[in-house]
């Protein structure tokens, strides 16, 4: 079962959007996720967003980039930023996204 967290144990419900960028060696990347009114930022949540984990069957992937975004003072959307920094990292991050996708009907292409 592959989720995301941003408090552990607590799965996110809400699916993001997720931009992707490859350096042209490929060598490097960056996944960019962005929760529009994701559960971890609801008034009856209270636990403390401590990063995001991406948790399937192969273990864990952690980035501790998020940042909430504000509209007239309430949190809005959560955006969390995951560099991949070897072709391994890259790989690995796209196993897990193919089976988030797969779970969630996520609408998951590569360009």
């Amino acid at each position: 079962m592959a989720q995301i967290q941003f408090s552990r144990g607590i799965d996110e419900e809400v699916i993001p959007e997720v931009r992707l960028t490859r350096s042209r060696s490929g060598g490097s990347g960056t996944a960019t996720f962005i929760f529009t009114n994701p559960k971890a930022l609801s008034n009856n949540s209270t636990e403390d967003i401590t990063g995001m984990y991406m948790i399937d069957e192969e273990g864990e992937i952690v980035t501790r980039e998020v940042k909430g975004r504000f509209v007239n003072g309430k949190p809005e959307a959560l955006e969390a930023v995951y560099l991949m920094k070897s072709e391994e990292q890259w790989d690995r991050f796209m196993r897990f996204m193919q089976r988030y996708a797969q779970e969630h009907d996520l609408g998951f292409n590569k360009s």
